[in-house]
C-alpha cells in the first residue's frame, strides 16, 4: 500500500488555524453531517410488553395497562406480572454494578475557607460578597485587587460562583486568567508572560472571544470527527461569546455547560496553530504551557461542578471528552486512570441507557442518537482500556441488552450504483459493529489475563487457545471491512486515514498484549511442571503448547510490523500531530515489542511518538525509552522470559518494512 502526501489536496473551507500543507480536514458541512447521523439512528426494538392474558392467548395486545380490549371483552384481569418479573430480573442483574469508585481516584476541590465568603471593612463590619463579574452591558468587569490574591479556584469556582447558568464569557475569564505561578510584575510587563511572547493579548476580552472561537473550530475539525458527541451548529449558537440580540418574544438560549466549554477549548489548544500557541511552544520541549493549563482547569472545573458525581447527558459527554484529553501514560499521576471514562459509564448505567426499553422511549432523535453514540463509545473504550492498562473492565456482556442500531435497507438504486466508497453512516455502523465484536473478545481477555491466579500460575493452555481462535475469527470476518485495504487507491483524507488505521492497529495490538502476558506469566501447564516436577492434571504435549506460542509470536510480530508501517504513513502525512490519541497506544505497544526484539522497524514508531509529543508530552519520553531499549538489545542484552524459546532470531535488516509485508514465521 502506497499513500503519498502529494495526492492530498487542501480544502478551501478549512478556515481555522490548522494550516498543514496537504491536509484534508472535514468542512463545517461535513461536521454537521457526522452529527446528523445520530438523528437517523432508529430506536432499539421495544421489548414485549403484552399483558399476561394476551401473552398466554398469543393475540395482539394494545399495551394499555388495565384497558386492553381483549381483556375487557372476555372479562379477563389485565395484568402484567410476567413483564414485571422479567424487568425485575434484568434490573437486578445490572444493579449489582457499578462497583464503588476507589476513593483514591476522587480528587475534590479544597473547600473555601470561611474568610473567603465575606470580606470585612476596616471598621470590622461585614460587606456583601462580590457581585458577578459580568456587567449589565455584557462586558467583563475588572476583578478587584483584593480578590486577585485569592486562589484561582476560589476566585472563579466559588467566589463569584461559576454555575451551570454562568455566561460563557465568565467561563472564559476563569479559563484564560493568568497562570497562578506568574512571574512577578516587577520583572515582566504582563502576568501572562509564562505563556509566551504573545500571552499578553489574553488581557483583552475581545481577543479572548476570538481566540476561543478559533479553538472551537479546531475541535470540530480534528476531535469531533473521531468523537461525534456534539451538535456543531447548536454548540456554536449557544456559545454566545458576544452579547446576543434577543427579540422581546424570543426565549434566550441556555448557556453551555462551563465544563463542556472548558473541555472543548482545551482540546483546541492541543492542535491549534494559532500564533499565540505557536509562540508558547517555542521552548526546548516544544510544549505549550497554556495547553497544559487549559487541561488542568477543564478537569478542575468539571470536578467543582460535580460532573463525576451527578448523572446527566451533559456529564456523560464531558467525561468521555476529558478522558482522552489527558496524559496516556498509566504511570502519570495526572494521566489516564479511566476515572472520567468510568464516571461516564456509571452515569449511563444510572440513567439505564443500557436498557433497550429506556433507549426506545427517548423521543428526541438527537438526544437518543447522542446517547447511542455515548453508550457504544463507553462500552468499547472500557474494554480496550482494560487491555491497555491491565485492569478489569467495568462492564460485562450481561450488563446491557440494547441492540446495536441497524441501517435502513439500501435502495436498489444505491446498490446498483457501484459506488466504491460507502456512505458515512455505513462506514460508522461498520466500524462500531467491528469494534464492539473486538471489544467483547478484549473484555474476556482482560478478565482472564489480569487476575492474581494468572499472574502467579500462568495462563491455562485451553484459555490461550480460545483467545487465538477468537482473534483469528475476528480478523477473518471484520479486518478487510474496517482495516486498511491492501490495494488502496485515490486520496486518503484525514478521517478515513485515522479511522482505518485505528481499526487495523487496534486488532493487531491485541496480539501484542497477549504476547506480553504470555512472556510475563507463561503457560500454566508448563509452569506446573517446572514448579512441581509433574503436572497436577493431564496436559497437552509440549509440541502443542509451543505451536500455540509460536502462533502468538508470529501474529504479534506481524502486527507490530504492520502498525509500524501504518505509523510511518501517518507520520509522513503529519496526521499523528493531529490525532486525538487514537493510534497512540498501538504505536507505543508495537514500538516497544520491536525494540525488545531488536527490530530496526522500531524507527517508524519512534518517529510517530515524536510527532505525537507535540500534543501528548509523555509520547516524547516513550520515544526516548524505546531508543534506549533498542540500543541495549542490539548490544546483546535480552528482554524476554517465557517466550524467549519461540521468538525467531532477527535477520539483518537495513530498511523499514512496508505496511503489507508478509507475516514473518
Amino acid at each position: 500500500m502506497h499513500m503519498h502526501q502529494d495526492s492530498l489536496s487542501p480544502s478551501a473551507e478549512n478556515l481555522s488555524s490548522v494550516s498543514q500543507p496537504g491536509l484534508i480536514l472535514p468542512t463545517p458541512s461535513m461536521q454537521n453531517q457526522i452529527h446528523e447521523l445520530a438523528k437517523t439512528l432508529p430506536p432499539p426494538r421495544k421489548q414485549n410488553t403484552a399483558c399476561d392474558a394476551c401473552r398466554a392467548r398469543k393475540v395482539k395486545c394494545n399495551r394499555l395497562p388495565g384497558s386492553d380490549k381483549h381483556c375487557l371483552s372476555k372479562n379477563y384481569p389485565c395484568t402484567h406480572y410476567v413483564q414485571q418479573a422479567t424487568s425485575e430480573k434484568k434490573r437486578s442483574s445490572v444493579t449489582r454494578r457499578p462497583r464503588g469508585l476507589p476513593s483514591t481516584h476522587l480528587r475534590y476541590v479544597t473547600p473555601v475557607p470561611d474568610h473567603y465568603h465575606k470580606s470585612k471593612s476596616p471598621s470590622g463590619v461585614s460587606t456583601p460578597p462580590l457581585a458577578s463579574p459580568t456587567q449589565e452591558n455584557g462586558a467583563i468587569a475588572p476583578i478587584p485587587t483584593q480578590v486577585q490574591s485569592l486562589p484561582l479556584l476560589v476566585r472563579y469556582g466559588f467566589y463569584p460562583p461559576l454555575t451551570l447558568n454562568s455566561p460563557t464569557r465568565e467561563v472564559l475569564s476563569y479559563l484564560f486568567s493568568p497562570p497562578e505561578d506568574s512571574i512577578p510584575y516587577s520583572r515582566v510587563k504582563s502576568p501572562y508572560a509564562l505563556w509566551g511572547e504573545l500571552g499578553y493579548k489574553l488581557e483583552d476580552d475581545e481577543f479572548k472571544a476570538e481566540f476561543a472561537l478559533d479553538l472551537v473550530e479546531v475541535f470540530f475539525q480534528i476531535v469531533h470527527t473521531r468523537i461525534p458527541l456534539l451538535n456543531p451548529a447548536q454548540f456554536r449558537n449557544r456559545l454566545q461569546l458576544h452579547p446576543p440580540k434577543i427579540l422581546s418574544n424570543e426565549k434566550p438560549l441556555p448557556p453551555l455547560h462551563p465544563a463542556l466549554v472548558a473541555t472543548v477549548l482545551a482540546w483546541g489548544t492541543k492542535f491549534s496553530e494559532h500564533a499565540l500557541l505557536v509562540a508558547d511552544r517555542r521552548r526546548p520541549n516544544k510544549q505549550s504551557l497554556l495547553a497544559k493549563t487549559m487541561i488542568d482547569r477543564a478537569r478542575d472545573l468539571a470536578e467543582a461542578l460535580k460532573v463525576h458525581r451527578i448523572a446527566s447527558p451533559d456529564h456523560v459527554v464531558i467525561g468521555l471528552l476529558i478522558e482522552p484529553l489527558q496524559s496516556q501514560n498509566p504511570e502519570d499521576s495526572n494521566g489516564f486512570h479511566s476515572f472520567w471514562l468510568t464516571s461516564a459509564t456509571r452515569h449511563l448505567l444510572h440513567m439505564q441507557i443500557n436498557h433497550k426499553s429506556v433507549m426506545a422511549n427517548i423521543e428526541d432523535p438527537e438526544a437518543r442518537g447522542t446517547m447511542i453514540f455515548a453508550w457504544w463509545m463507553a462500552c468499547i473504550c472500557d474494554a480496550y482500556a482494560s487491555a491497555y492498562y491491565r485492569r478489569k473492565p467495568v462492564l460485562d456482556d450481561e450488563d446491557y441488552d440494547i441492540d446495536f442500531y441497524t441501517a435502513d435497507p439500501v435502495s436498489p438504486d444505491v446498490a446498483e450504483s457501484h459506488t466504491p466508497i460507502p456512505s458515512p453512516r455505513e462506514q460508522l455502523e461498520g466500524y462500531y459493529r467491528a469494534a464492539h465484536s473486538l471489544a467483547r473478545t478484549t473484555r474476556h481477555m482482560s478478565r482472564q489475563l489480569w487476575r492474581p491466579t494468572t499472574e502467579s500460575e500462568g495462563l491455562p493452555y485451553e484459555v490461550l487457545c480460545s483467545f487465538i481462535t477468537a482473534l483469528t475469527d475476528w480478523r477473518d470476518e471484520f479486518l478487510t471491512l474496517v482495516g486498511v485495504p491492501s490495494n488502496f487507491e485515490g486520496e486518503w483524507d484525514f478521517v478515513s486515514a485515522v479511522s482505518s488505521c485505528a481499526s487495523d492497529a487496534t486488532y493487531h495490538v491485541m496480539w501484542i498484549i497477549l504476547f506480553n502476558a504470555l512472556d510475563e506469566f507463561g503457560v500454566k501447564e508448563i509452569n506446573d511442571v517446572t514448579r512441581m516436577g509433574n503436572p497436577a492434571s493431564p496436559i497437552p504435549t509440549v509440541a502443542q503448547i509451543d505451536t500455540a506460542k509460536r502462533k502468538v509470536v508470529d501474529e504479534a510480530l506481524h502486527g507490530a510490523l504492520r502498525i509500524a508501517g501504518l505509523a510511518g504513513v501517518l507520520t509522513s502525512n503529519g496526521y499523528l500531530r493531529l490525532d486525538p490519541a487514537v493510534m497512540h497506544v498501538s504505536c507505543f505497544q508495537a514500538g516497544t515489542l520491536l525494540a525488545r526484539l531488536g527490530r530496526p522497524e522500531v524507527s517508524n514508531c519512534i518517529e510517530g511518538l515524536e510527532q505525537y509529543s507535540y500534543s501528548y508530552e509523555e509520547a516524547g519520553d516513550q520515544a526516548i525509552e524505546m531508543k534506549r531499549t533498542y540500543t541495549q538489545i542490539r548490544a546483546g542484552e535480552t528482554d524476554l522470559n517465557h517466550m524467549a524459546s519461540v521468538v525467531p532470531r532477527m535477520a539483518p535488516a537495513s530498511h523499514a518494512m512496508l505496511v503489507d509485508s508478509p507475516m514473518l514465521g
